[in-house]
Protein backbone atom coordinates (compact mmCIF):
# COMPACT_ATOMS: atom_id res chain seq x y z
CA UNK A 1 0.00 0.00 0.00
CA UNK A 2 1.57 3.28 -1.04
CA UNK A 3 1.93 6.11 1.42
CA UNK A 4 -0.30 8.46 -0.53
CA UNK A 5 -0.09 11.37 1.86
CA UNK A 6 3.69 11.46 1.80
CA UNK A 7 3.99 13.32 -1.52
CA UNK A 8 5.78 16.08 0.33
CA UNK A 9 7.48 18.60 -1.89
CA UNK A 10 10.90 18.84 -0.31
CA UNK A 11 12.40 22.21 -1.01
CA UNK A 12 16.05 21.67 -0.12
CA UNK A 13 17.17 25.01 1.16
CA UNK A 14 20.75 24.02 0.62
CA UNK A 15 20.23 23.21 -3.07
CA UNK A 16 22.95 25.65 -4.01
CA UNK A 17 25.39 23.23 -2.38
CA UNK A 18 24.50 20.60 -4.94
CA UNK A 19 26.08 22.54 -7.79
CA UNK A 20 29.40 23.68 -6.45
CA UNK A 21 31.64 25.06 -9.11
CA UNK A 22 34.94 24.32 -7.49
CA UNK A 23 38.26 24.39 -9.23
CA UNK A 24 40.15 21.14 -9.48
CA UNK A 25 42.39 20.88 -6.47
CA UNK A 26 45.98 21.73 -7.18
CA UNK A 27 48.74 20.22 -5.12
CA UNK A 28 52.39 21.02 -5.15
CA UNK A 29 52.91 17.32 -4.47
CA UNK A 30 51.12 15.50 -7.30
CA UNK A 31 51.18 11.82 -8.08
CA UNK A 32 50.30 10.66 -11.57
CA UNK A 33 48.26 7.49 -11.21
CA UNK A 34 46.68 7.09 -14.64
CA UNK A 35 47.59 3.71 -16.09
CA UNK A 36 49.33 3.60 -19.42
CA UNK A 37 47.35 2.28 -22.41
CA UNK A 38 47.86 -1.47 -22.68
CA UNK A 39 47.52 -3.80 -25.65
CA UNK A 40 45.16 -6.80 -25.54
CA UNK A 41 47.84 -9.25 -24.45
CA UNK A 42 49.40 -6.90 -21.93
CA UNK A 43 50.96 -8.03 -18.70
CA UNK A 44 49.07 -7.67 -15.47
CA UNK A 45 50.43 -5.99 -12.34
CA UNK A 46 50.00 -8.17 -9.28
CA UNK A 47 51.62 -9.08 -6.00
CA UNK A 48 52.15 -12.79 -6.51
CA UNK A 49 51.68 -15.35 -9.24
CA UNK A 50 48.54 -17.47 -8.98
CA UNK A 51 49.07 -21.16 -8.29
CA UNK A 52 46.69 -21.75 -11.17
CA UNK A 53 49.18 -20.25 -13.63
CA UNK A 54 52.09 -22.37 -14.78
CA UNK A 55 53.67 -19.72 -17.01
CA UNK A 56 57.26 -18.73 -16.17
CA UNK A 57 57.57 -15.58 -14.13
CA UNK A 58 59.51 -12.72 -15.65
CA UNK A 59 60.13 -9.77 -13.39
CA UNK A 60 60.47 -6.37 -14.97
CA UNK A 61 63.70 -4.82 -13.71
CA UNK A 62 62.49 -1.28 -14.32
CA UNK A 63 62.91 0.92 -11.27
CA UNK A 64 59.57 0.84 -9.42
CA UNK A 65 60.03 4.46 -8.40
CA UNK A 66 59.60 5.44 -12.03
CA UNK A 67 56.18 3.76 -12.17
CA UNK A 68 53.86 6.15 -10.31
CA UNK A 69 50.69 4.18 -11.16
CA UNK A 70 51.29 1.54 -8.48
CA UNK A 71 53.01 0.96 -5.17
CA UNK A 72 55.97 -1.17 -4.09
CA UNK A 73 55.83 -4.82 -5.04
CA UNK A 74 52.69 -4.10 -7.05
CA UNK A 75 54.87 -2.21 -9.54
CA UNK A 76 56.65 -5.43 -10.49
CA UNK A 77 55.23 -6.88 -13.68
CA UNK A 78 54.70 -10.61 -13.89
CA UNK A 79 54.09 -12.51 -17.08
CA UNK A 80 50.61 -13.89 -16.57
CA UNK A 81 49.56 -14.21 -20.20
CA UNK A 82 48.59 -17.81 -19.51
CA UNK A 83 46.00 -16.46 -17.12
CA UNK A 84 43.91 -15.32 -20.03
CA UNK A 85 43.08 -18.97 -20.60
CA UNK A 86 42.44 -19.71 -16.93
CA UNK A 87 38.70 -19.66 -16.53
CA UNK A 88 38.85 -19.68 -12.73
CA UNK A 89 39.91 -16.03 -12.66
CA UNK A 90 37.65 -13.11 -13.52
CA UNK A 91 38.52 -9.78 -15.08
CA UNK A 92 40.13 -7.46 -12.54
CA UNK A 93 37.92 -4.75 -11.03
CA UNK A 94 39.08 -1.34 -9.82
CA UNK A 95 37.96 -0.24 -6.36
CA UNK A 96 38.56 3.37 -5.31
CA UNK A 97 38.46 4.21 -1.60
CA UNK A 98 38.52 7.75 -0.19
CA UNK A 99 39.60 8.33 3.39
CA UNK A 100 41.83 5.32 2.85
CA UNK A 101 44.14 6.14 5.77
CA UNK A 102 41.28 6.23 8.28
CA UNK A 103 40.11 3.68 10.83
CA UNK A 104 37.16 2.37 8.82
CA UNK A 105 39.39 1.76 5.81
CA UNK A 106 41.96 0.08 8.04
CA UNK A 107 39.40 -2.65 8.67
CA UNK A 108 37.78 -2.62 5.24
CA UNK A 109 40.75 -2.80 2.86
CA UNK A 110 41.97 -6.16 4.12
CA UNK A 111 38.49 -7.64 3.75
CA UNK A 112 38.41 -6.41 0.15
CA UNK A 113 41.90 -7.76 -0.59
CA UNK A 114 41.19 -11.17 0.96
CA UNK A 115 38.31 -11.95 -1.38
CA UNK A 116 35.71 -11.77 1.38
CA UNK A 117 33.67 -9.18 -0.52
CA UNK A 118 33.81 -10.01 -4.23
CA UNK A 119 34.69 -13.68 -3.97
CA UNK A 120 37.76 -15.95 -4.04
CA UNK A 121 38.17 -15.80 -7.83
CA UNK A 122 37.92 -12.03 -8.31
CA UNK A 123 41.22 -10.12 -8.72
CA UNK A 124 41.05 -6.48 -7.62
CA UNK A 125 43.02 -3.25 -7.82
CA UNK A 126 42.80 -0.86 -4.88
CA UNK A 127 43.02 2.88 -5.60
CA UNK A 128 43.49 4.74 -2.35
CA UNK A 129 42.66 8.43 -1.99
CA UNK A 130 43.95 10.54 0.88
CA UNK A 131 45.14 14.06 1.53
CA UNK A 132 48.60 15.56 1.46
CA UNK A 133 48.58 15.39 5.24
CA UNK A 134 47.75 11.66 5.23
CA UNK A 135 50.03 10.61 2.38
CA UNK A 136 52.65 8.94 4.58
CA UNK A 137 49.86 7.03 6.33
CA UNK A 138 48.66 5.91 2.89
CA UNK A 139 52.13 4.58 2.20
CA UNK A 140 51.94 2.66 5.47
CA UNK A 141 48.58 1.17 4.48
CA UNK A 142 50.06 0.11 1.12
CA UNK A 143 53.02 -1.48 2.92
CA UNK A 144 50.71 -3.54 5.11
CA UNK A 145 48.72 -4.67 2.09
CA UNK A 146 52.01 -5.50 0.39
CA UNK A 147 53.18 -7.60 3.35
CA UNK A 148 49.89 -9.50 3.57
CA UNK A 149 50.53 -11.38 0.30
CA UNK A 150 46.94 -11.37 -0.92
CA UNK A 151 46.88 -13.33 -4.21
CA UNK A 152 43.79 -11.46 -5.42
CA UNK A 153 45.26 -8.02 -4.87
CA UNK A 154 46.95 -7.14 -8.16
CA UNK A 155 47.52 -3.40 -7.84
CA UNK A 156 47.65 -0.78 -5.12
CA UNK A 157 47.86 2.86 -6.10
CA UNK A 158 47.81 5.84 -3.74
CA UNK A 159 47.25 9.52 -4.38
CA UNK A 160 45.72 12.81 -3.32
CA UNK A 161 43.97 13.78 -6.55
CA UNK A 162 40.48 12.30 -7.05
CA UNK A 163 40.74 12.76 -10.81
CA UNK A 164 43.71 10.41 -10.85
CA UNK A 165 42.70 7.91 -8.20
CA UNK A 166 39.16 7.48 -9.58
CA UNK A 167 40.42 6.64 -13.07
CA UNK A 168 38.40 3.67 -14.46
CA UNK A 169 36.93 2.89 -11.02
CA UNK A 170 34.25 0.19 -11.06
CA UNK A 171 33.40 0.80 -7.40
CA UNK A 172 33.93 3.99 -5.39
CA UNK A 173 33.70 3.75 -1.60
CA UNK A 174 33.60 7.32 -0.32
CA UNK A 175 34.50 7.02 3.34
CA UNK A 176 36.43 10.22 3.97
CA UNK A 177 34.48 13.24 5.23
CA UNK A 178 35.04 16.18 7.55
CA UNK A 179 33.73 15.29 11.05
CA UNK A 180 31.82 17.83 13.06
CA UNK A 181 34.19 19.47 15.54
CA UNK A 182 33.58 21.33 18.83
CA UNK A 183 31.67 24.54 18.26
CA UNK A 184 31.12 23.80 14.56
CA UNK A 185 27.72 24.73 13.19
CA UNK A 186 25.92 22.06 11.17
CA UNK A 187 25.61 24.45 8.23
CA UNK A 188 29.40 24.93 8.21
CA UNK A 189 29.90 21.16 8.18
CA UNK A 190 27.51 20.82 5.25
CA UNK A 191 29.40 23.52 3.37
CA UNK A 192 32.77 21.83 3.87
CA UNK A 193 31.55 18.34 3.01
CA UNK A 194 29.48 19.76 0.18
CA UNK A 195 32.65 20.98 -1.48
CA UNK A 196 34.42 17.65 -0.90
CA UNK A 197 31.64 15.53 -2.36
CA UNK A 198 30.89 17.93 -5.19
CA UNK A 199 34.51 17.65 -6.28
CA UNK A 200 34.51 13.88 -5.93
CA UNK A 201 31.29 13.67 -7.94
CA UNK A 202 32.89 15.70 -10.74
CA UNK A 203 35.96 13.48 -10.67
CA UNK A 204 33.86 10.32 -10.89
CA UNK A 205 31.88 11.83 -13.74
CA UNK A 206 35.09 12.68 -15.61
CA UNK A 207 37.19 9.53 -15.24
CA UNK A 208 35.37 6.60 -13.58
CA UNK A 209 33.65 3.73 -15.36
CA UNK A 210 30.29 4.81 -16.79
CA UNK A 211 28.61 2.17 -14.62
CA UNK A 212 30.60 2.81 -11.44
CA UNK A 213 28.78 1.90 -8.22
CA UNK A 214 29.22 4.54 -5.52
CA UNK A 215 28.84 3.85 -1.79
CA UNK A 216 28.91 7.01 0.37
CA UNK A 217 29.85 6.40 4.00
CA UNK A 218 31.11 9.82 5.15
CA UNK A 219 28.40 11.60 7.13
CA UNK A 220 25.92 13.10 6.64
CA UNK A 221 25.94 10.32 4.06
CA UNK A 222 22.51 10.94 2.49
CA UNK A 223 23.24 14.58 1.83
CA UNK A 224 26.77 13.83 0.65
CA UNK A 225 25.46 11.14 -1.72
CA UNK A 226 22.91 13.57 -3.16
CA UNK A 227 25.57 16.24 -3.68
CA UNK A 228 27.87 13.70 -5.28
CA UNK A 229 25.30 12.34 -7.74
CA UNK A 230 24.16 15.83 -8.72
CA UNK A 231 27.74 16.56 -9.74
CA UNK A 232 28.01 13.34 -11.77
CA UNK A 233 25.27 13.72 -14.40
CA UNK A 234 26.79 11.13 -16.75
CA UNK A 235 26.56 8.35 -14.14
CA UNK A 236 23.10 6.87 -13.44
CA UNK A 237 21.70 8.35 -10.24
CA UNK A 238 20.55 4.85 -9.34
CA UNK A 239 24.21 3.83 -8.92
CA UNK A 240 24.66 5.99 -5.80
CA UNK A 241 24.11 4.56 -2.32
CA UNK A 242 24.40 6.03 1.17
CA UNK A 243 25.20 3.48 3.86
CA UNK A 244 22.40 2.45 6.22
CA UNK A 245 23.38 -1.21 6.44
CA UNK A 246 24.99 -0.70 9.86
CA UNK A 247 21.64 0.50 11.19
CA UNK A 248 19.90 -2.52 9.63
CA UNK A 249 22.43 -4.82 11.32
CA UNK A 250 21.87 -3.09 14.65
CA UNK A 251 18.10 -3.48 14.28
CA UNK A 252 18.46 -7.21 13.53
CA UNK A 253 20.63 -7.62 16.62
CA UNK A 254 18.08 -5.97 18.93
CA UNK A 255 15.16 -7.97 17.51
CA UNK A 256 17.12 -11.20 17.86
CA UNK A 257 18.01 -10.44 21.48
CA UNK A 258 14.40 -9.65 22.37
CA UNK A 259 13.05 -12.76 20.62
CA UNK A 260 15.76 -15.04 22.01
CA UNK A 261 16.97 -16.22 18.61
CA UNK A 262 20.20 -15.95 16.67
CA UNK A 263 20.31 -12.98 14.32
CA UNK A 264 20.33 -15.08 11.15
CA UNK A 265 16.67 -15.83 11.86
CA UNK A 266 15.77 -12.13 11.46
CA UNK A 267 14.89 -10.95 7.95
CA UNK A 268 13.07 -8.22 6.01
CA UNK A 269 14.37 -5.40 8.20
CA UNK A 270 14.16 -1.92 6.68
CA UNK A 271 15.72 1.35 7.76
CA UNK A 272 13.70 4.25 6.37
CA UNK A 273 15.51 7.58 6.12
CA UNK A 274 19.21 7.76 6.80
CA UNK A 275 22.02 7.14 9.26
CA UNK A 276 20.93 9.54 11.99
CA UNK A 277 18.91 9.64 15.18
CA UNK A 278 15.78 10.41 13.13
CA UNK A 279 15.91 7.16 11.14
CA UNK A 280 12.87 4.87 11.18
CA UNK A 281 13.66 1.19 11.96
CA UNK A 282 10.75 -0.80 10.48
CA UNK A 283 9.58 -3.67 12.68
CA UNK A 284 6.19 -3.95 10.94
CA UNK A 285 7.62 -5.71 7.88
CA UNK A 286 10.41 -7.53 9.71
CA UNK A 287 10.21 -11.29 10.29
CA UNK A 288 11.66 -13.83 12.72
CA UNK A 289 11.83 -17.36 11.37
CA UNK A 290 9.51 -16.19 8.62
CA UNK A 291 6.87 -14.99 11.08
CA UNK A 292 6.01 -11.25 11.38
CA UNK A 293 7.90 -9.70 14.29
CA UNK A 294 4.72 -8.35 15.88
CA UNK A 295 3.43 -11.94 16.19
CA UNK A 296 6.65 -13.04 17.91
CA UNK A 297 7.37 -9.94 20.00
CA UNK A 298 3.98 -8.87 21.34
CA UNK A 299 5.37 -5.99 23.42
CA UNK A 300 4.25 -3.14 21.15
CA UNK A 301 5.50 -0.47 23.55
CA UNK A 302 9.00 -1.98 23.45
CA UNK A 303 8.96 -2.06 19.65
CA UNK A 304 7.76 1.51 19.27
CA UNK A 305 9.91 3.05 21.97
CA UNK A 306 12.86 1.10 23.32
CA UNK A 307 13.72 -0.83 20.14
CA UNK A 308 13.51 2.25 17.95
CA UNK A 309 15.56 4.39 20.34
CA UNK A 310 18.23 1.72 20.79
CA UNK A 311 18.80 1.51 17.04
CA UNK A 312 18.74 5.27 16.56
CA UNK A 313 21.21 5.99 19.37
CA UNK A 314 23.39 2.89 19.24
CA UNK A 315 26.33 4.75 17.69
CA UNK A 316 26.36 7.44 20.37
CA UNK A 317 26.17 4.89 23.18
CA UNK A 318 29.05 2.94 21.67
CA UNK A 319 31.22 6.06 21.47
CA UNK A 320 30.60 6.79 25.15
CA UNK A 321 31.57 3.26 26.19
CA UNK A 322 34.35 2.58 23.71
CA UNK A 323 35.78 6.10 23.44
CA UNK A 324 35.79 5.92 19.64
CA UNK A 325 33.41 5.53 16.77
CA UNK A 326 32.23 2.20 15.39
CA UNK A 327 34.90 1.78 12.72
CA UNK A 328 35.04 -2.02 12.71
CA UNK A 329 31.29 -2.64 12.54
CA UNK A 330 30.97 0.09 9.91
CA UNK A 331 33.55 -1.72 7.78
CA UNK A 332 31.62 -4.97 8.21
CA UNK A 333 28.39 -3.24 7.17
CA UNK A 334 30.09 -1.88 4.01
CA UNK A 335 31.07 -5.46 3.18
CA UNK A 336 27.46 -6.56 3.77
CA UNK A 337 26.11 -3.73 1.62
CA UNK A 338 28.38 -4.55 -1.33
CA UNK A 339 27.73 -8.28 -1.07
CA UNK A 340 24.00 -7.59 -1.13
CA UNK A 341 24.51 -6.00 -4.55
CA UNK A 342 26.86 -8.62 -6.01
CA UNK A 343 24.99 -11.72 -4.79
CA UNK A 344 21.30 -12.48 -5.38
CA UNK A 345 18.98 -11.52 -2.53
CA UNK A 346 17.53 -14.61 -0.80
CA UNK A 347 13.97 -15.30 -1.92
CA UNK A 348 11.44 -13.21 -0.03
CA UNK A 349 14.05 -11.13 1.80
CA UNK A 350 15.43 -7.64 1.16
CA UNK A 351 18.08 -5.23 2.43
CA UNK A 352 18.28 -1.52 3.25
CA UNK A 353 20.17 1.08 1.27
CA UNK A 354 19.75 4.83 0.95
CA UNK A 355 19.18 5.45 -2.75
CA UNK A 356 17.76 8.07 -5.10
CA UNK A 357 13.99 8.30 -4.68
CA UNK A 358 12.99 9.02 -8.29
CA UNK A 359 10.08 6.75 -9.25
CA UNK A 360 9.82 5.06 -5.85
CA UNK A 361 6.53 3.19 -5.16
CA UNK A 362 6.05 4.44 -1.60
CA UNK A 363 5.08 8.08 -2.15
CA UNK A 364 8.40 9.26 -0.74
CA UNK A 365 9.32 12.72 -2.03
CA UNK A 366 11.27 12.71 -5.27
CA UNK A 367 14.84 13.91 -5.80
CA UNK A 368 16.35 13.01 -2.44
CA UNK A 369 18.46 10.10 -1.14
CA UNK A 370 16.44 8.04 1.32
CA UNK A 371 16.90 4.56 2.78
CA UNK A 372 14.37 2.07 1.43
CA UNK A 373 14.03 -1.72 1.01
CA UNK A 374 15.92 -3.13 -2.00
CA UNK A 375 16.45 -6.45 -3.77
CA UNK A 376 19.25 -7.44 -6.15
CA UNK A 377 19.82 -10.13 -8.75
CA UNK A 378 23.52 -10.04 -7.88
CA UNK A 379 24.60 -7.93 -10.86
CA UNK A 380 25.42 -4.81 -8.82
CA UNK A 381 22.01 -3.31 -9.58
CA UNK A 382 18.87 -3.36 -7.44
CA UNK A 383 15.13 -2.81 -7.52
CA UNK A 384 12.90 -1.32 -4.86
CA UNK A 385 10.63 -3.79 -3.06
CA UNK A 386 6.96 -3.33 -3.85
CA UNK A 387 5.36 -5.80 -1.45
CA UNK A 388 5.79 -3.61 1.64
CA UNK A 389 2.98 -2.94 4.12
CA UNK A 390 2.32 0.23 6.09
CA UNK A 391 0.22 1.10 9.10
CA UNK A 392 -0.59 4.48 10.62
CA UNK A 393 2.38 4.33 13.00
CA UNK A 394 4.96 3.58 10.29
CA UNK A 395 3.39 6.08 7.90
CA UNK A 396 3.51 8.87 10.48
CA UNK A 397 7.12 8.12 11.41
CA UNK A 398 8.26 8.23 7.78
CA UNK A 399 6.37 11.48 7.23
CA UNK A 400 8.06 12.96 10.30
CA UNK A 401 11.45 11.88 8.93
CA UNK A 402 10.71 13.52 5.58
CA UNK A 403 9.86 16.77 7.32
CA UNK A 404 13.31 16.73 8.92
CA UNK A 405 14.77 17.52 5.50
CA UNK A 406 13.19 20.95 5.71
CA UNK A 407 15.08 21.50 8.94
CA UNK A 408 18.32 20.20 7.34
CA UNK A 409 18.38 17.34 9.85
CA UNK A 410 19.88 15.00 7.27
Amino acid sequence: MAVADLHTKINLQYSSRLSYVSNRLSYSRRFSLRPLPQPHNSRICCSVTSKEVQAPVTVNTEDPKKKPDCYGVFCLTYDLMAEEETKSWKKMINIAVSGAAGMISNHLLFKLASGEVFGPEQPIALKLLGSERSFQALEGVAMELEDSLFPLLREVSIGIDAYEVFQDADWALLIGAKPRGPGMERADLLDINGQIFAEQGKALNAVASRNVKVMVVGNPCNTNALICLKNAPDIPAKNFHALTRLDENRAKCQLALKAGVFYDQVSNVTIWGNHSTTQVPDFLNAKINGIPVKEVIKDTKWLEEEFTEKVQKRGGVLIKKWGRSSAASTAVSIVDAIRSLVTPTPHGDWFSSAVYTAGNPYGIAEDIVFSMPCRSKGDGDYELVKDVIFDDYLRSRIKKKLNCWLRRDV
